[in-house]
């Protein structure tokens, strides 16, 4: 992986950012487009961002 502290691989089980992209940037983007098509989508980013705020507190 160009960039990479990682020789080979990185190890397994580790998230990283092309990963994370493939896992939850298509689903994020149709529920984004789904809710802009509905008129919430100032609901649904402030839905993400407590949510994302709530998991960072969590795991602090």
């Amino acid at each position: 992986m160009p960039g990479s502290p990682y020789m080979e691989e990185p190890p397994p089980g580790l998230l990283t950012w092309p990963t994370l992209l493939r896992l939850f940037g298509g689903p994020a983007v149709a529920f984004l487009a789904a809710c802009w098509y509905s008129g919430v989508l100032f609901e649904a980013l402030v839905i993400f961002t407590l949510t994302l705020l709530f998991i960072a507190w969590w795991r602090r």
